[in-house]
């Protein structure tokens, strides 16, 4: 992707938009990262929370992955509490068993006699797909799919569709917005992660990005990383080049070019439940050698994520109503973030498509 040649640094009047869209709710009808294939076996069920609401994903005998609503509808029990064969969900409360797509297949206490259509009853499934090693499971609003769904989840550019090599999630007492923000700050990484491996802040420099809008979102075009970056310099030498995308709902893609391989970063937000959301962060690699780092970069993942939780924790005050006030140029893309939001959650409302609020521009800041 590259900047216009139209496109020029500049200023904008401070005429910062509210600190929080109409609603600081998750959005619905997307794609959202549920868990890492890893942690699914075959022939298991995990119950969990997605936006506040209650899903049981499992993966059947022949290796698929399924998700449905966590609720017998016939007596509202969790189906996560039930057994599972690798076919069926059995209810632990009646016995009703409901297959992979949430039909029901059996009733225990309806006599030979009794005639009963077992087919229209439902337990409710929703969309869910496993693609480089993820389960996404695409959650719909309280009236069914909108206008304009995803065609498919996020997937890492470049890596010929394999695994992660490296996979870590923390969870954060916080809203989605509040989880974003710091996702896409670029100007916090020297305060809050102290580290050996990373830039201090006592060594600030001046950086100029440049930035275009990209498939719901932005993108901070690609580049030669600062001087001041540590790891680059550490993995890759000089020989390096990086690309950073965002995309709603919460999706950070950091897809780092040395010569012919590739290394893709992906951290996917995911809302739980209220003031709860989860932090996924994948790595994949083309370069055959990192692998062999990955017990030693595992610490240094997780010591990382670790700080952006504490900082959160930290922050834990804020509600709705807090006055933020954001500054040019570097809290522009969480500006961008809470328009982009905005203008989908508009779109949606009056039937048209998404019209990107973000603009091909350079931002300055010092970090």
């Amino acid at each position: 992707m590259r900047l216009s040649p139209a496109a020029r640094p500049r200023s904008e009047p401070d005429r910062p938009p509210p600190a929080r869209p109409a609603t600081s709710d998750p959005v619905a009808d997307m794609w959202y990262l549920a868990l890492a294939g890893h942690k699914l076996r075959r022939g298991r069920t995990v119950g969990m929370q997605l936006l506040g609401r209650p899903v049981v994903i499992g993966r059947d005998k022949a290796g698929a992955v399924f998700a449905l609503q966590d609720r017998c509808p016939h007596r509202g029990i969790p189906l996560s509490h039930g057994k599972f064969d690798g076919t069926e969900v059995e209810c632990c409360y009646h016995g009703w068993r409901f297959d992979c797509s949430g039909t029901c297949t059996h009733i225990p206490s309806l006599l030979p006699t009794q005639k009963f259509e077992l087919g229209r009853v439902k337990a409710g499934s929703l969309p869910c797909r496993e693609v480089q090693g993820n389960v996404w499971v695409f959650v719909p609003g309280e009236v069914g799919p909108g206008p304009h769904p995803l065609p498919g989840p996020p997937a890492a550019p470049d890596v010929e569709g394999r695994h992660y090599c490296l996979y870590e999630s923390v969870r954060f007492h916080c809203t989605i917005d509040q989880a974003v923000s710091g996702l896409v700050d670029p100007a916090h990484g020297p305060f809050v992660h102290k580290s050996w491996f990373w830039r201090s802040g006592k060594a600030l420099k001046e950086k100029a990005k440049a930035y275009a809008p990209s498939d719901l979102g932005f993108t901070m075009v690609r580049h030669t990383p600062s001087s001041n970056s540590k790891v680059y310099r550490l993995l890759f030498g000089g020989d390096a080049t990086v690309e950073i995308e965002f995309r709603l709902p919460g999706v950070r893609t950091e897809h780092i070019r040395a010569g012919r391989h590739h290394v893709v970063g992906m951290t996917c937000l995911t809302p739980l439940g209220d003031n709860e959301v989860e932090l996924h962060q994948l790595f994949y690699a083309t370069v055959p050698w990192l692998r062999f780092l990955v017990p030693f970069l595992r610490p240094l993942v997780r010591r990382f994520i670790g700080q952006d939780r504490d900082v959160m924790e930290k922050q834990g005050g804020l509600t709705e109503d807090t006055h933020l006030m954001l500054i040019n140029d570097a809290d522009k893309p969480i500006r961008w973030y809470l328009r982009a939001k905005e203008e989908l959650l508009r779109s949606r409302a009056e039937g048209r498509p998404f019209a990107n609020p973000v603009s091909e521009t350079i931002l300055r800041w010092r970090t």
